[in-house]
């Protein structure tokens, strides 16, 4: 089986960049696969695309090596599996709120006698190399989503899971939540009760000896978690990189032809 090479990043000390796809399109995906991430996650929770797209993604993004995860709608285990199959060589599961619910998760991504799930490797088995079956348990990494007040509250024991590979932050949801609503839900928390609370997520996972990872909305945010312990960061995503470029394009033009912003008038054609 091929090597999941996000685990022989951590082991030589160093941090990885994931990439993040929210567009159920494979051009896109091999686009974003090929600017140099460590590993790009398709996003079935949010994202525009369902797992008909999931499959001819992961295909597009093989040539570039670069590592293929997805984060799940919800702990289901019928999409966990399936996106395993597909070739997922790490999933990240949202709303992870106690130890009960993070075992389960973990037991989902685990063939026997580690956890429960069923075999039929369908395009994996293709895609990673032979020996699956005996390999991929130690290779399939299991992230799960760190976002609640409760979470937080049994945060030594979500990360104290066996076979649970790290922790992923979602700092929006995070904020919502612990906040009760005060703070509004955005990426790069500048507030000092969210940055301890993110650094308390890394200093658990340090003691279990597990992967901490942050969804960031900047590189230099991203810099800033990793000075303080993160393994992975994730920097923004398609959607949100492609609405800056083209943004950031249209404002030179307006500028070197002396125009203002919204000269077009906005309309169906």
């Amino acid at each position: 089986m091929i090597k999941n090479r996000l685990k022989e990043i951590w082991a030589q000390g160093r941090p990885s960049i994931n990439g993040w796809l929210s567009i159920g399109n494979a051009f896109t995906a091999e686009i974003m696969a090929a600017q140099g991430y460590d590993s790009v996650s398709i996003d079935i929770q949010h994202g525009a695309l369902d797992y008909g797209s999931v499959l001819p993604m992961f295909q597009a993004m093989r040539a570039s090596g670069v590592v293929p995860m997805a984060r799940v709608p919800w702990l289901e285990p019928g999409i966990i599996m399936k996106v395993l199959d597909a070739g997922a060589y790490g999933v990240i599961c949202p709303m992870v709120n106690t130890a009960v619910q993070a075992a389960e998760f973990v037991s989902y991504l685990r063939y026997p006698p580690h956890g429960q799930r069923s075999f039929g490797p369908t395009r994996v088995s293709f895609a990673a190399g032979p020996n699956y079956a005996a390999e991929a348990n130690g290779e399939v990494l299991a992230f799960a989503m760190v976002e609640t007040k409760q979470a937080m509250e049994n945060l030594d024991a979500i990360a104290a899971t066996p076979r649970l590979d790290g922790i992923y932050v979602g700092p929006a949801d995070l904020t919502f939540s612990l906040t009760d609503g005060r703070l509004a839900p955005a990426f790069d928390r500048e507030e000092p009760e969210m940055i301890d609370a993110l650094q308390r997520i890394v200093a658990v996972c340090k003691k279990n000896k597990i992967r901490a990872a942050l969804h960031c909305g900047t590189p230099e945010y991203a810099a800033r978690a990793i000075q303080w312990g993160f393994d992975m960061t994730t920097v923004s995503g398609d959607t949100r990189l492609l609405a800056a470029a083209a943004a950031a394009s249209v404002a030179k033009f307006r500028d070197l032809v002396g125009q203002t912003a919204g000269i077009a008038e906005k309309g169906a054609y």
